[in-house]
């Protein structure tokens, strides 16, 4: 943790300062591999369930690097993340039922309607299909997160849930500089909470004895 830990502040630094941009391309992807090889090396009960989350923090490093290209490739991106929560929903599913309880899948349901619907005057045309696409598969994600917490609450799947949070405040924020109205040190925000986001998701491979083994 404190070498990824490193690693994120060096990576914030340079997307603040231009003359230390090189930081930045250096220690982001880093930062994320660092996590990825965190979970390698836990303790698990479900072998099956850390191979999803490990997929998708490899394909979340591809999303990293596409970000922080020179030139627009934001849709690269967009889809490699979107590949990444289609991988943690995976590997959530190991551990409970479909969306249950509801009240979650509501509430995320709500917070994902009400970005898009602020950002929908924003975004290019070329990217509204893609981005209600991936706001389903986030709000998705989070909300089997949370789901699962509820039905079997463990230290485990509470990490899930908090990193599923975390992932929707990450992006908001990103989606608002972005497309909107600049934030005041957005990367600095953005970034503490993905990163936040990938830690938490990366923890809960923890052993769990609430589901099948897979």
């Amino acid at each position: 943790m404190s070498a990824a830990a490193v690693s994120a502040a060096l990576a914030i630094v340079g997307a603040e300062v231009d003359g230390l941009r090189v930081l930045h391309y250096l220690f982001k992807p880093l930062t994320t591999l660092l996590i990825a090889a965190m979970v390698w090396r836990m303790a698990t009960s479900g072998h099956g369930y850390r191979r999803a989350v490990l997929a998708g923090l490899l394909l979340s490093l591809l999303g990293d690097v596409f970000l922080m290209l020179p030139g627009d490739w934001f849709a690269f991106g967009l889809g490699s993340f979107l590949l990444a929560h289609l991988c943690y929903l995976r590997a959530l599913r190991m551990r409970g039922g479909w969306f249950r309880p509801v009240w979650p899948v509501l509430a995320y349901g709500v917070i994902a309607a009400a970005m898009l619907a602020y950002l929908w005057p924003h975004l290019p045309t070329e990217l509204k299909v893609p981005v209600v696409v991936y706001v389903a598969a986030l709000a998705g994600m989070a909300a089997q997160a949370a789901c699962v917490w509820r039905e079997h609450p463990r230290v485990a799947t509470a990490l899930a849930a908090a990193g599923g949070a975390c992932f929707v405040i990450s992006d908001a924020l990103l989606a608002v500089d972005r497309f909107a109205v600049k934030i005041p040190f957005a990367s600095v925000w953005v970034l503490v909470s993905y990163w936040m986001a990938q830690w938490l998701i990366g923890r809960s491979t923890m052993p769990f004895s609430g589901a099948p083994r897979r």
